[in-house]
């Protein structure tokens, strides 16, 4: 699929523009790393100060659903990527299905994250809300952290699932008006999405 060749001000070459395109994403999801960087230092300085409330904390996520999860966002990273590759190779309408495909899939990822939430409130784990199994206060900071990462995680992947949903009716359509450029760019959110999950998993449920 070509590229659009409009050029906007203050460029003179698309080959430039789209260097800019592509280090604005790379800066965006650098402010993006200093924001999750923030948690996951609060949770290092957690587990230090009380590894053993830590670890037992960490003892009630459910582990297997975090491990489906993380399956789940590889998958789809995958389909982001095969789709990537099919607008280079000019298959647009194939890349559209790749990537609705990869939108189906990311959906279960929230439907999974979701039910999970279901679980830890009927356990009793929600901080504020519920009497639970975890009542001394670095417990519950690990379960305000957890709250707090994986609802901004999930946030997150809502956001990358609507950007991937506006790109389907031009793939489809074989339109020109969506280059590489712009599918690379928002490739690389979804990346950027599924490699902050692969640091969270092993930071929130395998420390036990």
């Amino acid at each position: 699929m070509a590229e659009p060749l409009s050029l906007h001000d203050p460029f003179t070459r698309i080959e430039r523009q789209r260097e800019s395109d592509r280090f604005g994403m790379l800066l965006f999801l650098a402010s993006e790393l200093m924001l999750f960087g923030g948690l996951f230092a609060a949770a290092l300085s957690l587990r230090l100060l009380h590894k053993a409330a830590y670890t037992h904390a960490s003892g009630e996520m459910h582990l297997w659903l975090g491990a489906l999860n993380t399956a789940v966002l590889l998958t789809s990273s995958l389909l982001v990527a095969l789709a990537v590759e099919a607008v280079r190779a000019g298959a647009p309408r194939r890349a559209g299905w790749l990537l609705a495909l990869a939108i189906a899939i990311g959906l279960a990822f929230l439907a999974i994250k979701g039910g999970e939430y279901a679980l830890e409130w009927r356990d009793g784990l929600v901080p504020r809300f519920q009497p639970g199994g975890l009542h001394d206060g670095p417990q519950t900071l690990f379960m305000t952290l957890y709250f707090t990462a994986t609802g901004l995680h999930a946030l997150h992947v809502t956001a990358g699932l609507v950007l991937l949903a506006l790109l389907l009716g031009p793939l489809h359509a074989a339109r020109a008006d969506r280059g590489a450029t712009t599918v690379g760019n928002l490739a690389l959110y979804w990346h950027f999405v599924d490699v902050i999950w692969i640091f969270l998993y092993p930071t929130l449920y395998l420390a036990r």
